[in-house]
């Protein structure tokens, strides 16, 4: 199964941290987080990496070249950052099947595979790995709605008024449905073509996509003390949880 890594991220809110560097190659406990996300997908069983790059895109080309971990790598520019949908439109050429889709700012300690079993099955068009947050908060992020089967039946992304407090995190599985799902999105009020949107078409045309309830936790590093966290957690070491925090409350 390939697996597409999104990193064409300027990263402004990880500054000073970004300033000679994109997001991807920001190093989280002696690591750049790009190596973390394809030392996970290598374990997941991916036989091609293809990253979405943009933003200094020649210092991540640079830095891997041609394979990682003798796993083959092909790069796609995203010229503008439009959105995730609008990334995602860019390796379709790239793309003929299933496929593990991972943002390539978060750092993971969980159950990824799980996910990638459920695409396996036969029932499955998607699956997503997702995490309850406080509802407060769930207005933050993609809201996924689902039934008493645990597929999903609903996608918000940012709502005012959350169906539920089941956020998308940056772990999905695909077929290939979801391009043709890409085309048909139409900009958000943010002027972004939105995952979510995309997402929602395809469970109105039908298909399956089942919600795996995150075992674990992880972080999206978005800004500098998000990193210290990451570290601390890969460290073992005990962080202090509150309700903003995109980790799971039960941390160990």
């Amino acid at each position: 199964m390939k697996a597409v890594v999104l990193a064409a991220g300027e990263g402004t809110r990880l500054r000073p941290l970004t300033e000679d560097k994109p997001k991807g190659m920001v190093e989280v406990d002696g690591k750049p987080i790009l190596t973390r996300c394809f030392e996970q997908l290598a374990e997941l069983g991916a036989d091609e990496f293809v990253v979405v790059v943009g933003y200094r895109k020649q210092d991540i080309i640079d830095h891997y070249g041609d394979e990682f971990d003798g796993i083959p790598m092909t790069y796609a520019h995203q010229r503008e950052q439009k959105g995730l949908a609008h990334a995602l439109l860019t390796v379709e050429e790239h793309i003929d099947d299933d496929f593990m889709l991972m943002l390539g700012d978060n750092v993971f300690d969980a159950n990824l595979g799980d996910v990638v079993n459920r695409q396996q099955e036969d029932r499955a068009d998607a699956a997503f790995l997702v995490e309850e947050v406080p509802y407060e908060d769930a207005g933050r992020y993609g809201v996924c709605d689902t039934n008493d089967y645990g597929e999903i039946t609903d996608v918000v992304e940012k709502p005012d008024d959350p169906p539920s407090n089941l956020v998308m995190t940056g772990f999905y599985t695909f077929t290939s449905a979801i391009f043709h799902a890409c085309h048909l999105v139409q900009p958000s009020n943010r002027g972004e073509y939105e995952i979510s949107e995309a997402i929602d078409l395809l469970i109105q045309s039908g298909r399956t996509i089942d919600a795996i309830r995150m075992d674990g936790w992880r972080i999206d590093v978005g800004y500098p003390e998000d990193r210290e966290k990451a570290e601390k957690l890969l460290r073992g070491e005990d962080i202090e949880v509150d309700e903003s925090d995109a980790v799971e409350a039960s941390v160990n």
